[in-house]
């Protein structure tokens, strides 16, 4: 097997600045690196990560390498791969990589399968696809894995359904759980950077517009924070009744997503859960409404028979912001699932 697959190795000086300077903003990782590269306590130990592959990731990998740790990292989402700190993760860290920024689905399997057949005795996810395909495609591996840590919401929610079952295998850390991940990566972190997708996709001026969040949990907190902050009109629907009146004590307004669809511009969905919006929202909606999901997996925005019956365009938003034309049927700037970006008509 080849130890890597990236986009050019000629990116790699890049990548190499980009990885630096995010080090300069982690303090915390630096010292564990410190006393890592000293200690070696994960020596001998094969590890692989199915994570986003970006410059803080890459200070991530370092770290364990420092440990002593032999690691192999692909992505969790085609999307958010920067390929130049692949390109250096391979050139100058020596780390095995196999991440290519739009990747498609074959691909993104295959790089999982990578990770998988490097036989690791660790394993990180973001999701729970390489702990879900360990299972279902390797499972004579899994009396090699000692454990198993997932990052995000909706990979815990995955795990728990086969907790539930009877089908998890391995122990399994929930990262998400920890205090410093959701009080402060998915408050402020997951706030900050779907507020930044958002313009970065569509160029729209938040103040003034409706922006409705779609579930209060932390990374609902973060959002609706954020969106008030830039001058957005925000609007929470939320099904605990005490996170709702947690948001309207909060100081933002509090309805169904039936009663939001009438007046949103913005729709952003927080809660790894499916089905927070559906057609019967979508037939609501202003033209040119604004869909985000912001979780990491699933299907929130509840499409799989709509999208069927839907004109989805493979292409950038802002190709498709160009092709729209007046006399087209109602449109919506859907920026739901992570492996894809589309313009929707309705019939």
């Amino acid at each position: 097997m080849s130890d890597h697959d990236v986009k050019d190795l000629g990116l790699a000086p890049a990548g190499n600045k980009r990885i630096l300077w995010a080090d300069r903003n982690m303090p915390v990782l630096a010292s564990i690196r410190e006393r890592f590269d000293k200690e070696k306590p994960l020596e001998g130990t094969r590890l692989s990560a199915c994570l986003h592959v970006t410059a803080e990731t890459a200070n991530l990998m370092r770290t364990l390498n420092a440990g002593g740790a032999d690691t192999l990292l692909c992505a969790s989402n085609p999307l958010s791969t920067q390929d130049d700190v692949a390109a250096s993760l391979v050139q100058d860290f020596d780390i095995k990589t196999f991440s290519v920024n739009g990747e498609d689905n074959d691909t993104y399997y295959a790089h999982i399968k990578a990770a998988i057949e490097h036989m690791p005795q660790i394993t990180f996810d973001d999701g729970a696809d390489l702990v879900s395909l360990l299972h279902s495609d390797y499972s004579d591996q899994i009396p090699e894995v000692k454990c198993s840590m997932e990052e995000t919401t909706t990979g815990v929610i995955r795990l728990e359904a086969m907790k539930n079952a009877g089908a998890l295998k391995i122990p399994v850390v929930a990262v998400n759980d920890a205090d410093s991940k959701h009080l402060f990566d998915n408050r402020y972190g997951t706030g900050q950077s779907t507020v930044d997708g958002i313009i970065r996709a569509t160029d729209i001026l938040l103040a003034g517009k409706t922006f409705v969040v779609g579930g209060y949990g932390m990374c609902g907190r973060g959002l609706a924070s954020r969106a008030r902050g830039m001058g957005a009109h925000v609007v929470v629907t939320e099904v605990d009744p005490l996170r709702a009146l947690e948001a309207a004590m909060d100081g933002f307004d509090v309805m169904s997503m039936t009663e939001a669809a009438d007046i949103g511009d913005i729709f952003c969905t927080v809660t790894g859960n499916t089905t927070v919006l559906e057609k019967r929202h979508f037939e609501k909606m202003k033209d040119g409404a604004v869909a985000k999901q912001v979780d990491a997996d699933g299907n929130p925005v509840g499409e799989s028979e709509d999208q069927r019956k839907a004109r989805v365009a493979q292409e950038s938003v802002a190709a498709l912001a160009e092709s729209e034309r007046a006399d087209e049927q109602l449109s919506l700037i859907h920026i739901s699932e992570p492996t894809r970006l589309g313009m929707m008509s309705y019939a």
